[in-house]
Order: structure tokens, then sequence, then C-alpha cells
């Protein structure tokens, strides 16, 4: 009677319901749940670069629960998706090792994309399943609600006034770029230097005392001009730098972290957590720029947030799309380090195919109590690339005499 008591005023509903939903997730008889389908959706409005997507994936189980992610491409999709079908989709770090690992050769940045789709809707069925939030599955919320910086804020006309709007608008904080050369193609680093820094001062009138303004480099810079724009803008007091320098080379920012004294942002275009790992460890950067689904899911991030945590290192996600967002608030909403979400102008328009994706107002990202991420899909408005139905496998899946992954 207390357990029932103590479940219903965490949300978890009935007692009734609860014993389905625990039969649902395979705890007790009739058996597990298994992987049906997956299938693949071509969103038109998506981003053409296959490792930043907004195409969506999802995945069907026998016990009438479908699961809603973002991300990836078709071929990425098929040859994650034939690893799963038959498989208990509750077991969602062990279904990402077969993913990662199944085919002998690590996963790359643009596959990991696609496995991070899958996982989304897979952390999306376990919350279903249950009748909960994915921030319930993962130690509860940390933070009432995410704080918001802009990018493309809506222009005003002119830098200040545009700052001004964003931070009366409810965002933490305004971001600006490095600017862009006069004829947008020749970029002449010295000058783009100097006109940058003249920006900046313009955003810090703007912003105001009390406001925050953040600098993206977009990795145009070499190391001189990384290190001198840097210097010219730190009594600016930026909330951070992003992308100082290419990202190929993470181990340069050990070089680069002698000279800039303001706050590093680095992850955008990492993918697992052993691409910014001596990073953070070595405290070479502030925030992780890393994102979902491009690290592979909620299941990487957490193990990305937990390396973060450890060093001292805030998050501050890249957005990638509208799913991929909301997931963010469940992964984003339970760390308990500084955290600040990347949102795209004002916020969400009307998304055709997704009649409720994220909770945003005032300029900051709202939990809610809806079950799995809290997104419900409409595909009429997408396009159905392919359907998964059949396994496939195309090396052996060795396993630990415990059963758990190993490889080949």
């Amino acid at each position: 009677m207390e357990r029932r008591s103590f479940l219903q005023s965490m949300g978890l509903g009935s007692a009734a319901a609860l014993s389905a939903r625990s039969r649902a997730v395979g705890s007790s008889t009739p058996g597990p749940m298994k992987i049906t389908r997956v299938r693949f959706y071509h969103n038109p409005k998506s981003n053409p670069q296959i490792n930043q997507s907004f195409d969506i994936v999802t995945i069907e189980t026998d016990q009438g629960i479908t699961g809603i992610g973002e991300g990836g491409f078709k071929e990425g999709i098929e040859q994650c998706a034939g690893m799963i079908i038959g498989e208990d989709p509750s077991r969602i770090d062990h279904l990402w090792q077969m993913m990662f690992r199944g085919y002998f050769y690590p996963a790359g940045r643009e596959k990991l994309d696609a496995l991070g789709a899958i996982d989304l809707a897979l952390w999306d069925i376990k919350g279903k399943a249950l009748g909960v939030p994915v921030y319930e599955l993962l130690g509860g919320l940390a933070r009432d609600h995410v704080e918001c910086y802009s990018t493309g804020f809506p222009y005003k006309g002119s830098l200040r006034e545009t700052a001004r709007a964003c931070i009366e608008a409810g965002f933490r904080a305004f971001r600006h770029g490095v600017a862009d050369p006069p004829d947008h193609r020749t970029f002449n680093s010295r000058q783009m230097v100097r006109k940058t820094f003249e920006e900046c001062q313009e955003i810090r009138e703007g912003v105001g005392k009390d406001g925050d303004w953040a600098l993206d480099y977009h990795t145009r810079l070499d190391m001189p001009d990384a290190i001198r724009l840097s210097t010219l803008i730190e009594p600016l007091e930026p909330y951070y730098a992003e992308d100082l320098i290419r990202s190929e080379n993470p181990q340069a920012y050990r070089e680069l972290r002698e000279h800039v004294k303001v706050p590093i942002a680095v992850g955008e275009q990492f993918g697992s957590k052993w691409d910014i790992s001596r990073m953070i460890e070595n405290q070479w950067i502030d925030y992780a720029r890393v994102t979902v689904p491009n690290v592979g899911g909620i299941t990487e991030y957490m193990k990305i947030q937990a390396l973060c945590e450890t060093h001292y290192v805030g998050l501050i996600p890249h957005f990638t799309g509208p799913v991929s967002e909301a997931a963010l608030v469940h992964a984003c909403g339970v760390f308990s380090g500084p955290v600040l979400m990347e949102m795209l102008g004002e916020g969400p328009h009307n998304l055709d195919h997704l009649p409720e994706h994220y909770d945003f107002r005032n300029g900051k990202m709202w939990p809610n109590r809806r079950p799995g991420l809290g997104v419900t899909l409409d595909p009429k408005p997408l396009t159905l690339v392919t359907e998964i139905t059949e396994r496939g496998r195309p090396v052996p899946m060795f396993q630990r005499p415990d059963g758990s992954v190993t490889n080949w």
C-alpha cells in the first residue's frame, strides 16, 4: 500500500497500470517486448547534412508501443536497425553496444548520428511503457527549467537593438558569430577579427551589464587569430567562445588553453565520448557542445555528462532538430552542473509532423509530464524512405560468459 501511494505521488499511476507496464518491458509474464519494425522517414524541411538531419525514425514493438527518434540517413539506419529486430527494446545500452560494435569497425560520426536516432526512439519506448517522462528514468529533474540562448535572433535594426531584444525575450544569452567577409567568399582573418571585436562591443552594450552574450568562431580562425580575438573580447565578458579552431585535432586545445582566458565551448562536430574525453579530463574546455543524436543518443550523452560533472565542465549542447531538442530537456534536466541550450531564433514555429514536441516559453525549455520523450508524430507530411523488418548481422557477435557484448 505504501509502495503504491509513493509511486502514485511520483505520477507513475495505479498498481494495475504499473503491473501492465512492468509486463510491457519484460520483467514478468508474458515475456519481454520485441522490436518488430523500424521505419525511416524523410522530413522535407530537414537539414541536408546527413549528420544533422531532422529525418524521423520510428521503432515499432509487438506490444503496440512505438518510439520516435530523429536523425541519421538511410544506409546508417538500415545497418543499425537490422541489428535490433527481434530484440528487447528495454535493453538500451546492450543494443547500443551491438549497433556500435556489431560491424567490427567502430561507428564513425555519421553512423553515430543514425545510431543516436534509434537510441532516442528506444528511450521513448521505455518511457511510454512505464508511463513516465524519460527524465524520471535518468534520475529525476535537477532543475525547474533549462535556460536557453538564441542563435539567429530576428534582426531588430542594429546589433545593439537585436541583442537587447533577445535578453528582453527571456533568453539567458545572445549568440553572435565571427564576422562574414563582405563578398561572402574571401576571408581575411585579421580584418574579420577587428570587425568582430567592434560588433562584440555593440552587443555588450545591447545586453547590458546584467545580460550575457556568446561568440561562435565557426572554426574559421587559425590559432594566432583565435588567441588575438579571445584576448580582445575578454574585457567584454562573453559567456563563452565557441569552436575557436578546427576540430580535427582536439590536442591543439592544450596549447590554446594556455593563452585564452575566456570560457571555451567545444564539441559540436564531435561524436562519442572518446572524441572529447581528453578535453574534458584536462579541462581544456569549460563547456561541452556535444549533442544528440550526434554522439549516439541519450545513452552515450549520459556517459559524457558524467565525465563533465567529474571535471566541473558544463553543458551547452548544439541544436540539431525538434525531437532531439525535446530529448535534451530530459538529459540536461537531470544534470547538476551548468546547462545552457541552443534555440533557433525566437523559438519553434508550427511543425506539421510533430503536434507535440517540446515546451518552450519565455526563452526557456520546460520539462513536462508526457510519457517518453513527450513528442507525438503525424507521418503524413513525411516521406517513407525505408522500413526494416528482417534481422541482419554481417559478422558473428561474441558474448562474455555473463551475456555482455564483446568484439568478434
